[in-house]
């Protein structure tokens, strides 16, 4: 993730141009071909009221449509103007509707169209210049290199390796805001929502997202400055696959037989790849990010967490797998699975699914104002997360060819 994504301070000229919109009455838009109806007749089957059923068919094309800052007022600028903004504010900020119904609805849809590879995670930044918005706070955040005032969300998208949407949210409150009463009140937090570490809000977030597709299917998360034995441990109780991205120095037991004496006690990762060095063979795989074929080298090797990682975590047997560009180099990507019949080249493609779901956050999300929720309403940020994410997967649908 590039530094000027974090803080938001890509300017117009710099991020990539939205297609022109020409009016509806003499050029439809793609979207307003019928397809986009039909899907909102599957994402809102969960809402009782017509109206509410409308106006979430309104928001969806509103987005698509409008230009700048996907706000309510512009979005209510591209159908109709103050009245339209004042009851797409109450659909939003103030109606009763619960959006996990509607995730829920759209992560089947993808399912079925596109058969997503695995559930990938992509932390967010919401840079904020108020103080009001629920979660903001001024916070470090390492991806920028410093303090900045802004809401930290994690999104976690299903994914192929030609297209990905996001399906299920979490925006992060931390103890100085769950514990808030006054402000929980005025953002209307509701109560059994409580504080947590980013990393286990990560985590429900996925098994949630996971709980409403075909099992099996394997999350993948960069859980570098993450407990690794802690998330270890909810997948396995859970059932849920996983490709976790370590660090270098994260230690492991060695339990592959062919290295088998050539240390003792639990090493660091990358020093186990290279003493592994020939088992390094050539794997190839795309980059998302620069539409471009590559090559690399990637070793897998049996591991074991190390026994003071828990006595059901240690138990378990993983995959570590090594990628690098030089066998006398350390290597560059170092991950851990549970997936341990599966090959190496298998595991380079689902570990290279974060640039495809980066790829397609910078050039379609972002744009189509993901991180556009100005309100200070909980219930409102996730209201318009779903709506977007519902947005972009019609959008995303549209470029791949299949039917929304």
């Amino acid at each position: 993730m590039r530094a000027d994504d974090v803080l938001g301070t890509r300017t117009a000229e710099e991020r990539p141009p939205a297609p022109p919109v020409p009016p509806v009455a003499t050029q439809p838009q793609p979207w307003d071909d019928g397809s986009l109806a039909e899907l909102s007749g599957v994402l809102f089957a969960s809402l009782v009221r017509s109206d509410q059923r409308r106006r979430g068919d309104d928001y969806i094309r509103g987005l698509l449509r409008a230009r700048g800052r996907r706000s309510i007022r512009n979005i209510a600028i591209e159908l109709g103007g103050s009245a339209t903004e004042q009851s797409l504010h109450h659909f939003i900020s103030s109606s009763t509707w619960d959006w996990v119904p509607v995730r829920r609805a759209l992560s089947r849809h993808l399912d079925s169209n596109v058969g997503p590879l695995a559930w990938v995670v992509r932390p967010m930044v919401i840079p904020k210049t108020g103080e009001n918005s629920v979660g903001v706070e001024r916070q470090y955040i390492p991806e920028a290199g410093q303090v900045i005032n802004a809401q930290r969300a994690v999104g976690v998208w299903a994914a192929t390796e030609e297209t990905s949407s996001p399906v299920n949210w979490r925006l992060h409150l931390s103890p100085s805001w769950a514990e808030d009463w006054p402000r929980r009140r005025q953002a209307s937090v509701p109560d059994d929502v409580v504080a947590q570490s980013l990393c286990d809000s990560t985590i429900d977030a996925c098994l949630q997202a996971a709980s409403w597709g075909p099992p099996g299917r394997p999350v993948v998360l960069d859980a570098r400055g993450a407990d690794v034995p802690a998330v270890v441990q909810r997948f396995r109780a859970a059932g849920v696959p996983f490709l976790l991205r370590i660090g270098a120095a994260f230690r492991l037991s060695v339990t592959d037989r062919a290295l088998v004496g050539r240390g003792t006690g639990p090493l660091p990762a990358g020093q186990i790849v290279l003493m592994a060095r020939d088992r390094l063979r050539p794997v190839i795989w795309r980059d998302h990010t620069a539409a471009l074929t590559r090559y690399s080298l990637a070793a897998s090797l049996r591991v074991r967490l190390p026994a003071g990682a828990g006595p059901d975590a240690a138990r378990a047997d993983l995959t570590l797998l090594g990628v690098t560009e030089d066998r006398r180099r350390l290597p560059a990507d170092l991950w851990i699975t549970d997936l341990v019949g599966a090959q190496p080249s298998e595991l380079v493609r689902l570990s290279r699914l974060t640039g495809r779901v980066q790829r397609n956050f910078e050039e379609t999300a972002d744009r189509l104002g993901i991180r556009d929720y100005t309100g200070r309403s909980y219930n409102g940020w996730h209201r318009h997360m779903t709506l977007a994410s519902a947005a972009h997967a019609v959008a995303m649908l549209k470029a791949a060819g299949r039917p929304a």
